[in-house]
Order: structure tokens, then sequence, then C-alpha cells
């Protein structure tokens, strides 16, 4: 759902949020830690840019994992999380443990769910290999190794689908719109990832950026000295005089080609749309 606000200043005119549906308990003390950040920065020097500390926060720890295997847990809250984009869930297993994983759009409070390597009732939040999963599941927090924990699919609203299965590989289309293989006993979570929404928000004024730790994009064109930018100068009024737009260090971009051709794109079955 997303929050509309009145007009009252032009920063509050375009602002759109999305109201979350979390539960406002405090995270228990033993699934959090101190995040120290570098905000882009080695020893003072910037290392990336546009990235700055922002609000200060704690860290969630998630079980990418999911390797609390054959126990039943249930969803005891549904927690905002301000390091990522989808809501987490803190489910409670029978031994006692308390975890956090990623909520799935349809997952809520008193839900039951569970991990295993077996086949398993394909509903939001449980975990199983990819393939006890029938054609057309759609899943996220997918590993690309066995045992490595979730690595792929983790956004919010994202979700990936089982297309075909073919030897010990499965095909997983990607939110890109990539076709995948990846191995069978890989894990994944059925379910799409919550806070759909989200792509709709608008920040609305630079200071909710601030918040974010997003410091500010200043363009080539605005600079004044040719030798911080190839577009700097005396091309703000003429074009930047390149066949094409230059990084500040010289690079093309816009089109330029920059993933690697190593060894991953062999389990590549279809790439992602608009590249060939």
């Amino acid at each position: 759902m997303i929050k509309t606000y009145r007009p009252t200043s032009e920063g509050m005119r375009t602002r759109r949020t999305l109201v979350r549906e979390v539960s406002h308990t405090r995270p228990p003390k033993q699934l959090i830690r101190p995040l120290k950040s570098a905000h882009g920065r080695n020893n003072g020097k910037i290392s990336s840019r546009h990235r700055e500390v922002g609000h200060k926060k704690y860290y969630r720890l998630i079980d990418f994992k999911r390797d609390k295997f054959e126990i039943p847990a249930v969803v005891a809250s549904i927690d905002y999380d301000p390091n990522r984009g989808p809501n987490i869930a803190l489910v409670v297993y029978k031994d006692g443990e308390k975890r956090y994983i990623l909520a799935a759009d349809a997952l809520k409070v008193g839900d039951a769910v569970i991990s295993t390597k077996s086949a398993v009732e394909i509903l939001p939040g449980n975990c199983t290999c990819l393939k006890h999963m029938p054609l057309g599941t759609q899943v996220h927090n997918v590993e690309l190794n066995i045992n490595a924990g979730g690595q792929i699919i983790r956004g919010a609203g994202n979700y990936g689908v089982i297309m075909a299965k073919e030897g010990d590989f499965v095909n997983v289309k990607l939110p890109s719109g990539e076709v995948k293989k990846i191995a069978q006993d890989c894990l994944a979570t059925v379910g799409v990832l919550s806070n759909i929404d989200i792509r709709h928000t608008r920040l609305g004024k630079a200071g909710i950026a601030r918040h974010l730790g997003i410091r500010p994009h200043i363009r080539g064109v605005a600079i004044s000295n040719p030798s911080d930018h190839p577009h700097a100068g005396s091309y703000r009024d003429k074009g930047i005089g390149r066949s094409s737009p230059r990084s500040p260090w010289g690079w093309k971009t816009r089109g330029k080609k920059t993933r690697s051709r190593k060894a991953g794109l062999k389990y590549l079955v279809s790439p992602r749309k608009g590249i060939s």
C-alpha cells in the first residue's frame, strides 16, 4: 500500500512512501549487531562515490541458509529491517531457538514454516530443494551453490519461477528475465517477497536520500574544471564533444558491456531482456 501526502511543500507533493504492515516490537538482542559502515571510504579516501553513513541502525542477522532442517517453526512477528527492502519474519522453532528469515508476501503471524531437503507442502515460507518444487512455483532466496545459502532473488517484491527440470539442474527464471540453470539440490524458499509496491515509492526530497546514506550525484557537464571530468568545461551548452558519454575516468558508458565473460555464464539458458 502506497501513502501519499498533502502538498504542503514541493518535497511532500511528490513523496510516496510504503505502508509496511509490521509488528512494532524490539528485535531480540541475540539477532542484532552494531553496523560499522565504511560509507564509501577507505582510510578517508572515497572508494565508492555518492555514499555516506546515513541514519544509525543495527544489522539484523538473517538466516539465508535455512539450515535448521526438519524442525517446525512458527512466525512470531513480521518486522521492519532498515537494511533491506522486504520485511523480515521472526520465527520461533519448536526447540525455542529464534531466527530471522525473509518474509514472503503472504506470510502472516502464526503461520507454520519448515525447512527440509525432502518434499514439502508448497506454502509461503517453506524451504526445500529445487527438485521437489513443481513447475511454475514462485521462489526466492535461491542458492547458487549447494549449502552456500541464498544468494539471489532477495529484493522486495521479487520472485523467480521454476521453468524446467533437466538432469541434475533446474531452470529458474530470474526477475531480470534471465533463465539460469541451478543445481537441483540447491535450496529455495517458496513465495513472492514482501513489499511488492516498493517500486512505486518516491523519495520526494533530497533530505530523505541523505537519511538513506545517498549523497548528491553531480552531472559531468555541471563541473567547470575540465581536469575533473571528461564532460566538464565549455561543454555545458555545446554538448560533451564525444562519440559517447564517459565516466569520470574516461570509460564509455550507456551500452558498454561490463559483465564478466567467466565460467558462470555456462549455466545461462537465455539472457535477460535486451541482452544478446
